[in-house]
C-alpha cells in the first residue's frame, strides 16, 4: 500500500499513532471518544464517511484494515449482494423474503465457473443473459428446478437494484427463460387427514418434554384450516374479533375475498376448544391478557404470546415426519399444511360457483388448482 503524503502534525491523534507512516486517506475525528474513519465515492459520486476503528487501535491494525478494504472488488456480485443486502429496500422485505434471499445469495455465490474461481467473485459488468441461462439451465438439470427458479428471481431482483444505482448498465436477468418448477398439488386423503387429527390430539395431551408429543393447538388449527378453508397464516392470525354471531370472520390473503363461515356444530367445538386451551395457557403462565379483541389470539404459543408462523410450521414438519416414521401414515401420503384448504375447498357442497365464494378467490381459474373433485353430471340422452 502506497503511504501517505506528509503531513501536518495533528495534536489530537494519540500519542502511540506514528503519523508519519499513517496509510493514505486515513483520518482521525477527535470528538466524543475519537474514531478513525475514511472517505470514499458511492456509485453515483458522491462523497461518503466510513468509520473503520476506535482511538484506541494501533498503527498495524489500521494499515491491516486499508488492506483489506483496498482488495474489495466493488463490481463484483458477491460485492453487490451485500451492498443490497445492507439497503433499507432489503430492509423493509419480510422475514421469509429474507429467509429465501439468503438462501437465493448462497447458491449463487458459489456456483463455480470456468475461471476457476466462483460467481460471486465475477464482476456483474460483465455478466451477459447467456451466462445467466447457463446457470439457470445447469440448476435445472440437476434436478432443482425450485432452486433455478428462487435464484433467478434473487438474481434479477438484485442486479436491477444494481442497475438503479449504477454498479451496471443494463440487466442480463431480464428477460430469462424460467425453469418449469414441478407442481406440487397435493389433496390429502379423507382418512389420512382423519388419522393425523385424531393423532395431533392425543399427543397435544402429552406433557411438552415427552417424546412424540406435539403442540396442543395444532390439532384446532388443522380444522380450521379445513373448515373454513385458510392458509396457516390465516389461522394463527384470527382474534376474538374475528368471532361473529353467525360464524367465523376470515381474514384471508393474497387479495382473497373475506366471508363469514357459519357456525356447525364441530367448527363451534373446535372453536371453543381452541379458546380453552389459550385459556389453560395463560393462566399457567400468568399471562395478562389484552383487553382489545383484536389482539386476542385464538391460536397462542406455550409461552402465551402471539404464534409466530415459522413455529407452526417446524412443528407441523415435525409431526408429520415422526407420523412416516411410526408407520401411522405412508410417505406418499405427506401433505403440507396449506393441503389442508384444498381438501377443504375439494370438499365444498355445491357448484365451482359456490366452491370459488367460499374459498374466496376473486379468479375462476384458481378452481382448477384447489378444486379436486369431479363433477356428477346426467348423460346426453335419457
Amino acid at each position: 500500500m502506497r503511504k501517505a503524503r506528509k503531513r501536518k502534525h495533528n495534536p489530537h491523534i494519540p500519542t502511540h499513532i506514528d503519523q508519519a507512516a499513517l496509510p493514505a486517506a486515513v483520518y482521525f475525528d477527535q470528538r466524543n471518544e475519537g474514531v478513525w474513519y475514511t472517505l470514499h465515492r458511492d456509485e453515483t459520486g458522491t462523497q461518503r464517511r466510513r468509520n473503520i476503528a476506535p482511538a484506541s487501535v494501533s498503527l498495524a491494525e489500521l494499515h491491516q484494515i486499508m488492506d483489506e478494504g483496498s482488495n474489495v472488488d466493488r463490481g463484483t456480485l458477491r460485492y453487490v449482494c451485500a451492498q443490497f443486502h445492507d439497503s433499507d429496500r432489503y430492509k423493509k422485505l419480510s422475514s421469509k423474503t429474507h429467509t429465501d434471499y439468503c438462501y437465493s445469495r448462497d447458491v449463487l455465490l458459489c456456483i463455480p465457473t470456468k475461471l476457476g474461481k466462483p460467481l460471486g467473485d465475477l464482476a456483474v459488468k460483465k455478466f451477459t443473459a447467456a451466462l445467466i441461462q447457463r446457470l439457470v439451465d445447469r440448476l435445472a438439470d440437476e434436478g432443482t428446478p425450485s432452486k433455478a427458479a428462487h435464484a433467478l428471481r434473487y438474481l434479477r431482483r438484485v442486479l436491477q437494484w444494481a442497475r438503479n444505482r449504477g454498479f451496471l448498465e443494463v440487466n442480463p436477468a431480464q428477460g430469462i427463460e424460467a425453469p418449469i418448477e414441478r407442481k406440487r398439488r397435493r389433496l390429502p386423503r379423507q382418512s389420512t387427514m382423519d388419522i393425523l387429527i385424531d393423532r395431533a390430539k392425543a399427543r397435544g395431551r402429552l406433557a411438552r418434554n415427552e417424546p412424540g408429543g406435539c403442540p396442543e393447538y395444532l390439532a384446532s388449527v388443522m380444522e380450521l384450516a379445513y373448515l373454513c378453508r385458510l392458509r396457516g397464516i390465516e389461522v394463527v392470525t384470527l382474534t376474538d374479533v374475528n368471532e361473529l354471531d353467525d360464524g367465523i370472520l376470515t381474514n384471508r390473503r393474497k387479495g382473497s375475498r373475506d366471508n363469514v363461515v357459519r357456525w356447525t356444530p364441530r367448527l363451534r367445538a373446535v372453536w371453543n376448544n381452541a379458546k380453552a386451551i389459550r385459556s389453560k395457557i395463560w393462566e399457567r403462565r400468568n399471562t395478562a391478557v389484552p383487553i382489545a379483541p383484536s389482539k386476542r389470539f385464538i391460536i397462542v404459543a406455550s409461552h402465551g404470546g402471539a404464534l409466530r408462523k415459522t413455529s407452526l410450521d417446524t412443528a407441523w414438519q415435525r409431526f408429520i415426519t415422526l407420523a412416516i416414521t411410526d408407520g401411522v401414515i405412508d410417505a406418499e401420503d405427506r401433505f403440507a399444511l396449506h393441503d389442508l384448504k384444498r381438501r377443504g375447498i375439494t370438499d365444498t357442497i355445491g357448484t365451482r360457483a359456490d366452491k370459488q365464494e367460499a374459498s374466496g378467490h376473486r379468479d375462476s381459474r384458481m378452481m382448477d388448482i384447489y378444486d379436486h373433485s369431479l363433477p356428477i353430471v346426467s348423460p346426453s340422452a335419457e
